[in-house]
C-alpha cells in the first residue's frame, strides 16, 4: 500500500520539481540544534517563519526606530514596517529566481530582532559603553539562539541562522543564495524608504537626488526598485548580484544618502541624546545587577553582568527605554 503524502510533503515534493538547482530545498536542511518533530503542515522554514513573527522580539520592531529618532508622525518607517518591506522586496527577487520563498520570508522577518532602541546609534552606545562588541546581527542571532523563551531560544534551522547573521555588509556572504537575496532587498529596501522618509521629514526634496541616478535608475521610488530587482533577478544564477552599471547607480545614491540624510546634523541631531540615555542605563543596571528583570539572571550568572546588561537594554524599545530612563533618574513630583 503507498503511503499517502501529508501536506508538508506535498510542498517539499512541489519544493524539488519547481524551484532553480541553486535553491535550497527544505527536505534537505542541515537542521536545528535540537530535533524537533516534523509539523505535518508546515515545511522546516515554514515553521521558522512562524516562530519569528510570534516571538517577543518580532512585535517590538513596532516601537524601534529605523532612521529618525522616536518619529511622531503616522507614516515614517519602524524597524517593524523596515521589515516587512525587505520581505516583500526579497521574496518578488526569490520568485524571479525560483528560490525558497519560505526561507526567504524566514530571514526577512528575524534579520533585525536584535536592533536596539535609536536604530544605529543604540548599537553605536551600547558598543561604546560596554567591552562587548555590539553588532545587531550578531544580537539577532543571539535573540533567536538564547534570549527568546526564558532562555531556551527558538531553534530555528542553521540555513535562517546563516542567513540572519549574514545579512549585513561587514559580515560574509550567506550560505544560501535565499539568504544573499535578503541581504540585497535589505539595501533596496532601506535606500528607498529613507529617501522617502527625508522627503516627508523635510530633510531632502526630490531634486535633491543626483541626476544619474533619476535617469538610470528612475524618477520615484516604485520605478528605482523595479529597476534594481529586475537587475537582480537578470544576472544572476550561481550567486545574486546586479550589473555593473545599476550596481554604480546604486552605490551613488547610497554615498549621496549618507553625506546628505545619515549624517545631517538636523536629521541625527537628537542622536546624542539617545546615546547618552543608552550609556547611562548601561552603567546603572552594571551597578544595580538586582533591579534586571528575573529572565536575565542566569545569563548574569553565565556570562556575567556585562552581558546581561547589555541583552536587556537592546532587547527595549524607543519608548520602553525613555520610560525607563525617566523612572530611574527622572524625579518624580511630590505628592501626599
Amino acid at each position: 500500500m503507498v503511503k499517502e503524502l501529508n501536506i508538508r510533503e506535498v510542498t517539499q515534493e512541489l519544493e524539488r520539481e519547481s524551484l532553480s538547482s541553486y535553491a535550497a530545498l527544505s527536505a534537505e536542511t542541515a537542521g536545528r540544534d535540537t530535533p524537533e518533530e516534523e509539523c505535518p503542515i508546515r515545511t522546516p522554514y515554514q515553521r521558522d517563519r512562524d516562530k519569528i513573527i510570534h516571538c517577543n522580539a518580532f512585535r517590538r520592531l513596532m516601537y524601534k526606530t529605523q532612521v529618525f529618532l522616536f518619529p511622531q508622525g503616522d507614516h515614517y518607517r519602524t524597524r517593524l514596517t523596515h521589515t516587512l518591506e525587505v520581505n516583500q522586496i526579497a521574496r518578488t527577487v526569490g520568485r524571479g529566481l525560483r528560490l525558497n520563498e519560505d526561507l526567504i520570508e524566514a530571514i526577512a522577518m528575524g534579520h533585525d530582532l536584535g536592533h536596539t532602541p535609536f536604530g544605529h546609534a543604540g548599537e553605536y552606545a551600547l558598543r561604546e559603553a560596554s567591552p562587548i562588541w555590539f553588532v545587531h546581527s550578531q544580537q539577532s542571532v543571539r535573540v533567536v539562539e538564547k534570549l527568546e523563551r526564558d532562555g531556551r531560544g527558538l531553534n530555528l534551522t542553521r540555513e535562517v541562522r546563516n542567513g540572519i547573521l549574514c545579512h549585513s555588509d561587514k559580515a560574509p556572504w550567506a550560505d544560501t543564495l535565499e539568504g544573499r537575496v535578503v541581504r540585497w532587498a535589505d539595501k533596496i529596501a532601506y535606500i528607498n524608504h529613507d529617501i522617502e522618509d527625508a522627503i516627508r521629514g523635510g530633510i531632502l526634496q526630490e531634486g535633491d537626488l543626483p541626476w544619474e541616478t533619476k535617469v538610470g535608475l528612475g524618477q520615484t521610488k516604485s520605478q528605482r526598485i523595479t529597476t534594481l530587482v529586475t537587475s537582480l533577478i537578470q544576472n544572476s544564477g550561481e550567486d545574486v548580484q546586479m550589473d555593473e552599471e545599476t550596481f554604480r547607480l546604486y552605490k551613488m545614491l547610497q554615498d549621496f544618502l549618507f553625506e546628505a540624510v545619515y549624517k545631517n546634523p538636523v536629521a541625527k541631531g537628537e542622536e546624542g541624546k539617545a546615546k547618552a540615555i543608552i550609556g547611562q542605563l548601561y552603567q546603572w543596571f552594571v551597578a544595580h545587577p538586582d533591579h534586571l528583570p528575573p529572565e536575565y539572571e542566569t545569563i548574569r550568572e553565565e556570562e556575567g553582568i556585562e552581558r546581561a546588561a547589555v541583552d536587556y537594554i537592546a532587547g527595549m524599545s524607543d519608548r520602553f527605554c525613555i520610560a525607563t530612563f525617566e523612572d530611574i533618574f527622572v524625579p518624580r513630583p511630590w505628592s501626599k
